[in-house]
């Protein structure tokens, strides 16, 4: 490890790489485990509002303000049939849900979705069978949630309480396709032709829908990107995005290589936004369509068959992960990554939002924030207006899977508007402080407006029902800033968000 050596971070706010979607900081909430229920909807917990749904956990998940909600799956979607999730709750049918292998009441469904989004102020991003499901079950759907009352479906809605159409925007055409493990898994030309025939008659109802076209289930399929290119040239010009998934893990014990894991997830949003430019020139097309990475989280530990499989029981615990500091600094990076990548990624959904491998954590009446809540927090809070294209100069360590690679990984933001800047820095390094120079080039900020940090010594310490502050981010002394330039010292382990003003 060469780590002796001071980093410079140059800053110019003219450099910038596109304006940030907010929709960078979605969510993804699916019907599995107690994500839904036991999470989102406990109408028998003394936290339940009129209902149903979790004051503390609506409370944690407006200040993390999810900017979109993926549901309701995921591999759910692939057997789920929409019709069984509305009317009244009591003539609802019980199932056996077979993608995780459990029982489902169905007493949460699309319109309780819908509210659930207006009371944490989020935009709905509704996921489609392509699995069982036909075009026309997914057409059918679209006109209950967009059309205006008067016909078969939208009449239903209207029935159900709710006479104005929800003006659902976004529109997944079915999850993990590519997946033999998916419910209906398709090869990649039944797929391609399945989502483009539902595509045309979603639109027919609501043509200002925008469609997520399902993409591979990671860089590691063995069908990939051949499954991307095919989808991609059969759907281009009905599709608005294209979907990514990734789940990171560290099964090897090797921190020092995991900390460095963006390189894979560079490679791989490169390899797929290269593939986006090749269909779009060889479609001779002026259509756009970005990507949507709307599965990603680190997910190890909880991955044994028995931890997927629910024993035919209604909320069965599956997966809940635990995340430790190595993780929260993973996942940190992952969001700095986006930034960078804001020319051609849009959306991204982590999965998932409560419980199942999520930032938060519920038992009986109590909430736990995960150590990986707190990235997310600054992120959400912090990262507006155009990303930003930054040099940046640091010392480097040596890596069993990668390499030499870089002991900082950094993103920044500017935002003309508020005339803020924000700078998010991981230090990569397990046991040394990194010296560190900020400069700006095009202006000179007049100070710090805030600076947070999430920091500790060991990378496998997490958050806890006895312990639960163990890891949470803490304001940071920062130091004058003379002449454009700043002096730092950033601690190992450690993850700093920093906003200057102008």
């Amino acid at each position: 490890m060469n780590s002796s050596a001071n980093a410079r971070i140059y800053i110019d706010t003219k450099r910038a790489i596109s304006e940030i979607s907010p929709l960078l900081f979605s969510g993804f909430a699916e019907h599995m485990g107690r994500c839904i229920y036991e999470g989102i909807y406990d109408p028998a917990s003394p936290h339940a509002d009129q209902n149903g749904f979790r004051k503390d956990v609506l409370a944690a998940l407006r200040e993390l303000n999810y900017r979109s909600m993926r549901y309701p799956g995921g591999n759910f979607v692939s057997g789920y049939h929409w019709e069984d999730g509305i009317g009244p709750k009591e003539l609802r049918p019980r199932r056996r849900e077979l993608a995780w292998q459990s029982i489902e009441t169905n007493q949460f469904g699309t319109d309780e979705f819908l509210q659930f989004c207006r009371e944490i102020n989020t935009e709905p991003m509704l996921a489609v069978n392509m699995g069982t499901g036909s075009i026309q079950d997914a057409a059918n759907l679209v006109e209950y949630c967009n059309a205006p009352a008067g016909a078969r479906f939208s009449n239903m809605r209207a029935a159900n309480g709710h006479r104005e159409p929800y003006g659902v925007k976004y529109w997944c055409l079915g999850n993990e396709m590519d997946g033999p493990w998916q419910i209906g898994h398709l090869d990649a030309l039944e797929y391609a032709k399945k989502a483009r025939e539902a595509a045309k008659l979603m639109r027919l109802h609501d043509n200002a829908i925008e469609l997520v076209l399902c993409g591979s289930s990671s860089s590691q399929m063995p069908t990939y990107p051949e499954w991307d290119r095919i989808g991609l040239e059969h759907c281009w010009e009905l599709v608005n995005y294209h979907s990514m998934h990734y789940y990171a893990g560290n099964l090897a014990g090797d921190t020092p290589s995991y900390l460095a894991l963006n390189a894979v997830l560079e490679d791989y949003i490169d390899s797929v936004s290269g593939l986006l430019r090749y269909v779009k020139a060889k479609a001779r097309s002026k259509h756009d369509v970005y990507l949507s990475w709307d599965e990603w989280n680190v997910w190890y530990k909880a991955r044994e068959p028995k931890d997927m499989r629910g024993n035919w029981t209604e909320t069965p615990h599956l997966i809940e992960e635990v995340y430790n500091l190595e993780d929260a600094l993973v996942v940190a990076q992952w969001l700095n990554l986006f930034l960078r990548k804001a020319d051609v990624l849009k959306i991204a959904c982590i999965a998932q939002i409560v419980n199942v491998i999520a930032p938060i954590l519920t038992k009986g009446n109590n909430l736990l924030k995960q150590a990986t809540y707190y990235p997310l927090l600054m992120f959400s809070q912090m990262a507006s207006g155009n990303s930003l294209d930054v040099l940046v100069e640091s010392p480097r360590y040596e890596t069993k899977e990668y390499g030499d690679m870089p002991l900082l990984d950094v993103s920044a933001a500017y935002d003309p508007a508020a005339n803020k800047n924000t700078i998010f820095i991981v230090n990569r390094s397990l046991a040394e402080r990194v010296p560190l120079e900020i400069r700006w080039q095009d202006a000179k900020p007049k100070r710090f407006a805030s600076a947070q940090q999430l920091a500790g010594d060991d990378p496998k310490a997490a958050n806890s029902w006895d312990n639960p502050n163990q890891l949470i981010t803490q304001a940071i002394d920062t130091p004058r800033i003379i002449d454009g330039a700043a002096q730092l010292s950033l601690p190992p382990l450690s993850f700093t968000a920093l906003s200057v003003e102008f």
